[in-house]
């Protein structure tokens, strides 16, 4: 194969690498994405079930906010309602991240998985916002509350929030929305902790503005937990590089490999809140090392968890007569 100096040419020894880099890592391929498959299903039913828990609880919870005139109660119902919302939401985010690719949406829908995780963050800050405003005003205005209700009730909270984010935190270290759903039923189970902390409190001394201070808690508990979230969607939806990759590090791993003399132009971006694409153009020393060297560095960020990645190849002389370095 002869270096390659003008544009057409330049254009077909890539096509040909690309073809040759699918082709040899199908098998890889299928294995990913049965395993990838069977993942998204078995987190469908974890949600489902999140779901239909956390639903019940919130209706049991508002109702026993209004009966017993707790702002701690119906605060954290709000928040559940918006957890429930969240649930929801990561369960739509989780059937776009495994869309098809169409002739309009050459990635399926899998970006928008990152929108809906950008849009469950703002979510939690309105409640967050909404839940501050109340405990102030309460703060100032306090009113007797039923110590009893806001214990049992709060107790189930910690039982239903606890196994949902038990269940979930199995496998949130590979999804944003799955992390966030995880967060804010950790929040929530560590809120109804304070919550029967306040009703032990408000039963055995009567001091009622323990309420809205507990409610100003959770509101900041909150606001910690969805910080990091937002700051995450934000960067993946601008497409930055997300969170667990390091240029550098992808860059010297490549350059280490056998046959590789360079790398430039190198982009790393998320497709969607579990998968990563990365494009770049390697120096090699001659045409005859291209398909030995896509494997090695197609293996390699295979093992980084970059699965899908377009790698453009070029010969020491064409590159040098390129850039003008020789």
């Amino acid at each position: 194969m002869k270096h390659i100096h003008d544009h057409r040419e330049e254009h077909h020894h890539h096509e040909h690498e690309h073809v040759h880099g699918h082709h040899d890592h199908h098998g890889h391929g299928h294995h990913h994405h049965h395993h990838h498959a069977h993942a998204i299903e078995k987190l469908s039913t974890i949600y489902i079930i999140a779901v239909a828990l956390n639903l019940a609880f919130v209706i049991v919870e508002a109702v026993a906010g209004f009966v017993g005139n707790s702002l701690g109660l119906l605060s954290d119902a709000g928040h559940n309602l918006s957890d429930v919302f969240s649930l929801l939401l990561a369960m739509v985010a989780l059937k776009l991240a495994s869309s098809h690719a169409t002739k309009r949406f050459t990635y399926g829908r899998r970006k928008a998985s990152v929108l809906i995780s950008l849009l469950n963050a703002i979510i939690l800050l309105v409640a967050v916002g909404a839940i501050m405003v109340e405990s102030v005003q309460k703060f100032f205005n306090p009113s007797e509350v039923s110590g009893d209700l806001i214990i049992w009730t709060a107790a189930v909270g910690i039982v239903i929030n606890g196994l949902t984010a038990w269940a979930l935190s199995r496998q949130q270290q590979h999804d944003i929305n799955t992390r966030g759903a995880f967060l804010h039923m950790l929040a929530d189970t560590l809120v109804s902790v304070g919550v029967v902390v306040s009703g032990i409190v408000i039963k055995y001394t009567g001091w009622w503005v323990v309420d809205p201070i507990i409610g100003l808690a959770i509101a900041v508990v909150i606001l910690v937990s969805t910080w990091s979230l937002l700051a995450e969607s934000l960067r993946m939806s601008t497409d930055a590089v997300p969170e667990g990759f390091d240029v550098d590090d992808i860059t010297k791993q490549i350059e280490a490999q056998e046959g590789v003399l360079g790398v430039h132009h190198l982009h790393i971006w998320p497709i969607s809140t579990t998968e990563t694409a990365l494009t770049c153009h390697i120096v090699i020393p001659e045409a005859a090392m291209l398909e030995e060297v896509t494997d090695r560095v197609k293996h390699l960020l295979d093992g980084l968890g970059i699965h899908h990645s377009t790698l453009e190849l070029e010969t020491h002389s064409s590159h040098c007569h390129d850039h003008d370095c020789c």
